[in-house]
Order: C-alpha cells, then sequence, then structure tokens
C-alpha cells in the first residue's frame, strides 16, 4: 500500500522529517510518498496563512494521490482536512485529528504543548470543532515557533518539557500532545521529565494513517464544481475538466 505524506506548508526540511518518521513506523506496510506544499507559508502561523495552505493541500492532493491508498495531512492544525476529506477518493488523516483522538484513548482530559503563541486560538477553535472542548485541559505554547525548533530543537526542550509538566500539575490534564510536525521525535525526549504520557502528534497521525490505508478507498462526496484559475489536475478532480 501506498500513504501520500502533504505537508502543506513549504518547508521541505520539515516534509522531510515527517516522512521519515512515516516510513519507520509504516515499515515494509507501505511505500510513503512525500510531498510539500508548492505555494504559502514555509510555517504557518495564522490563519490566513492556514487558509493558503488549504489551497496548496488539495493541490498537492490532486497531483498525487493516484494509487496512493490513503493520505497524511502531516500539519497540527490540518489545514484543508475537510475539503481534502470531501473529495479525495481515499482516506485523509489529519495530524491534529488523529492526536486529538489517541489522546481521549489514553486519558480523560487531554492538553496541547506546541510552539508560537498564535496558534493557542487556532487550536481551541480546533479542539471545539472536533467537539472535544469538554476534553481539553489546556493548550499551551511555548517561544519558539516550530521553524525556530526545527532548526534548533536542543533550544527547546526544556521549554516543551515546562510546558507539559505545567499542563499535568497545573492543568489537569491525564496526557499531553506534543503538536506540530516540526517537534517529531521530541516527545520521547522530554518523556522522562514529565509525569504524565507525552504524544507526538507526527507518530499520531502516521499510525492513524497506516491503518486508514488498511481500511479501503472511500467515495468522493462534493458535488461537480464550475471552476476557473485551478490546476488541471485539481480542476479534473472536482468534476469541473
Amino acid at each position: 500500500m501506498r500513504i501520500l505524506v502533504i505537508n502543506p506548508n513549504t518547508s521541505a526540511a520539515v516534509t522531510d522529517l515527517v516522512a521519515a518518521r512515516t516510513r519507520a513506523i509504516a515499515g515494509e506496510r507501505a511505500a510513503v510518498v512525500a510531498v510539500t506544499g508548492g505555494f504559502g507559508a514555509r510555517y504557518i502561523a495564522s490563519r490566513a496563512a492556514a487558509a493558503i495552505a488549504g489551497h496548496a493541500a488539495l493541490e498537492a492532493l490532486a497531483e498525487h494521490v493516484a494509487g496512493c491508498d490513503a493520505v497524511y495531512l502531516a500539519c497540527f492544525g490540518d489545514p484543508g482536512l475537510s475539503a481534502l476529506k470531501e473529495i479525495s477518493p481515499v482516506p485523509v488523516v489529519g495530524m491534529a485529528e488523529a492526536s486529538c483522538r489517541a489522546a481521549c484513548s489514553r486519558g480523560g482530559r487531554f492538553a496541547i504543548v506546541t510552539g508560537g503563541a498564535s496558534w493557542q486560538p487556532m487550536l481551541r477553535e480546533f479542539v471545539a470543532g472536533l467537539g472535544l472542548s469538554e476534553r481539553l485541559a489546556a493548550v499551551r505554547t511555548i517561544a519558539p515557533a516550530g521553524d525556530e525548533i526545527a532548526r534548533d530543537p536542543e533550544a527547546a526542550l526544556a521549554h516543551l518539557a515546562a510546558a507539559c509538566t505545567a499542563c499535568a500539575t497545573q492543568d489537569g490534564a491525564d496526557v499531553v500532545i506534543l503538536g506540530g510536525a516540526a517537534l517529531a521525535g521530541l516527545a520521547a525526549r522530554i518523556q522522562p521529565a514529565v509525569p504524565v504520557p507525552v504524544l507526538c502528534s507526527v507518530d499520531a497521525g502516521a499510525r492513524a494513517a497506516v491503518a486508514a490505508a488498511n481500511g479501503g478507498r472511500c467515495a468522493t462526496s462534493a458535488p461537480a464544481a464550475d471552476s476557473i484559475g485551478l490546476s488541471p489536475a485539481l480542476a479534473k478532480l472536482m468534476g469541473s475538466a
């Protein structure tokens, strides 16, 4: 089976990071095809950037989904997830949604820790959209944004561990999600310093994508749309070409 990993921001280094983790989890069960967004922000830190990333993800889906058995939207905000699910011929898994549902299966209340203060309100809105607000203990952010953490993860480890610990001791979280594609692999490194389980969002999404690929194909539900200005591949997938 084949899994299409879409990084909807424009950082190829982050794409490579997520693809490596996904390949490690999938092992011999799946081939991984990794794609970076063709336009937009290198790091998503606003609703505007997320909206553009959603379009980039749709374009990547249309161009590369043929022959794949599942799609992994590898961004911890899941930009464009609902739209991707609507038109994709195969199951689509979002990193943030998969992480939240995995956290709920591990404990009563969960928290999210990530880089960049602008993500706090956006993630609260996202969790509300999943209907999980009552299960959310906290969203805490640290000053370095995700792209900065990716460049220098060592400098962020103590800050991430402190934020995760505060979620447990002050906010009442039973499990903490370390959210963000750029934070791949860091959960295991800070776990010894945190009194509750810390989930890696990249790994949670990859496991869900492997499971989805085993579940078979799905039918698209979006009606044909008369569109202009789209790439030929996306126009075709939307039924307007």
